[in-house]
């Protein structure tokens, strides 16, 4: 009788580890960065599960943010929480073991970049203890990033170009979602550009679970409000996920 108990409990264990779940990452991107960590810490106590922290290198985007130092400052700051670094890099395995000293918990990096040899930076990702993100900009299609979703634990469909805040939603990369979602049911998928209260229904019912918000939620004098509604919204499309 112990043992049946014990199998059903691991079975009950197992079953809700393998269901999607609604993750709110704000972008810090449009946040006062003198106030960084005051910022940072607003976000998390107003229900974001993850900051969603963008690096660029004023290379493969035309902006610069922050590199590692920042990040690495900011950990020391907030040592728990779960920071994803979306890499708008030129050359991603450059920042992997930097990041990685950061204590950054998810690496996300563009497969453009990178086409040729996205596996192994998937597999030194992974070695340095991070989790791996593939980012795919607006023009770059599904069938660039199939044969290597295997090797990733989240994709993220960029909603605008990447390199800049505060642009306007493209519906139009919902189809990829939906397509991720169809052939991928329990894999993490991630929208990042644009998403606020207004077009979340759509990011939510084309089956994105992890929601990446800059400007709705920065710029929203009750932050708290608007997480909380961001999650409803994809909570009451993510059951359908979950069967």
């Amino acid at each position: 009788m112990v043992k049946v108990h014990s199998y059903l409990c691991r079975l009950v264990i197992n079953n809700m580890e393998n269901k999607l779940k609604c993750k709110i990452g704000p972008s810090i991107l449009n946040a006062d960065l003198s106030q960084l960590y005051v910022e940072s810490q607003k976000l998390l106590d107003s229900g974001a599960d993850y900051l969603h922290l963008d690096v660029m290198d004023g290379n493969f985007v035309p902006n610069l943010t922050f590199g590692h130092p920042v990040v690495k400052c900011l950990r020391k700051k907030i040592p728990n929480a779960f920071f994803e670094t979306h890499m708008m890099v030129a050359n991603p395995e450059k920042w992997i073991e930097p990041m990685a000293e950061a204590n950054v918990n998810l690496y996300t990096f563009h497969i453009e970049p990178v086409i040729n040899d996205v596996i192994k930076v998937c597999r030194k990702v992974k070695e340095a203890g991070m989790k791996v993100g593939l980012a795919l900009k607006p023009g770059t299609g599904i069938e660039d990033v199939r044969q290597y979703i295997d090797h990733a634990d989240i994709i993220l469909v960029m909603t605008v170009e990447p390199g800049f805040g505060g642009q306007r939603f493209m519906s139009d990369m919902m189809p990829k979602v939906q397509w991720l979602r169809h052939n991928y049911p329990l894999l993490d998928i991630e929208v990042d550009g644009g998403v606020g209260l207004s077009t979340i229904t759509a990011c939510a019912e084309a089956g994105a679970n992890m929601i990446v918000s800059g400007t709705a939620i920065i710029e929203s004098i009750d932050q708290a409000a608007v997480i909380a509604s961001l999650r409803e919204t994809v909570e009451s499309s993510i059951h359908k996920c979950n069967v």
